[in-house]
């Protein structure tokens, strides 16, 4: 993945102040996530660029090998747990990675950056906001868990100790259960990295309810920051 990944962009407003780089989840695309930028209600001013980029396809064990989008390869799947390519899910770091690095070419520091992704792409969102060198304005983690904790702990950086997170699960999800994005809170909060939990009754999607949480919560990101 040495070629920025091809993904889709969409302008609030002209010369956006901040970027949004969300990854959407296994099976999916870019295009996944497209309809909720105008349900969010962020305001025009300062302008967000949303960049929703698609994964390469890869053949994923848990599925049979069939070939599809993917962050990384997921050998297993288990009520406690995932066990995940860790050499795939740092590709995936980097390339998103050069993502933020042309978001900074184009004028938008890192700390005017929120990574967000759903299920496998929210733990992508995790993996890259915690190890990245630099402070990101934030993570938004969407019925998802983190991959490979150890990992992640032994790599986290001190510049992103204490990234503001917003974190939502599904009480009725049956793909990636609650336990597993409780346990990336708890996981969080121990580390003492600041986390707005959410629950919604509903299974491994997004409601319309979680989206206006969202939508508030970067706009309050967003003023703190300052554009």
């Amino acid at each position: 993945m040495s070629e920025l990944l091809p993904a889709i962009e969409i302008e609030t407003a002209p010369n956006p102040a901040f970027s949004v780089i969300w990854m959407h989840g296994l099976g999916a695309d870019g295009n996944d996530f497209v309809p909720v930028v105008p349900e969010l209600g962020l305001a025009r001013a300062p302008g967000v660029r949303f960049i929703f980029p698609n994964a390469p396809a890869i053949p994923v064990t848990c599925n049979g090998g069939y070939v599809m989008p993917a962050w990384y390869d997921i050998y297993s799947l288990d009520e406690a747990g995932r066990r995940a390519d860790e050499a795939g899910i740092r590709a995936s770091r980097d390339a998103i990675r050069a993502l933020i690095a042309r978001e900074n070419a184009r004028g938008v520091p890192a700390s005017h950056i929120v990574l967000a992704g759903f299920s496998q792409g929210g733990a992508i969102a995790y993996t890259t906001g915690l190890t990245h060198p630099e402070t990101l304005a934030g993570i938004v983690a969407l019925s998802t868990y983190i991959p490979a904790p150890a990992s992640l702990a032994a790599e986290a950086t001190a510049a992103n100790a204490a990234i503001p997170v917003f974190a939502a699960h599904g009480v009725e999800d049956d793909i990636v259960p609650l336990q597993l994005g409780e346990q990336a809170r708890d996981f969080l909060l121990a580390r003492q990295v600041p986390v707005e939990w959410h629950t919604y009754r509903m299974p491994h999607s997004v409601c319309l309810e979680e989206i206006a949480a969202i939508g508030a919560w970067l706009g309050r990101r967003f003023a703190q920051i300052g554009g």
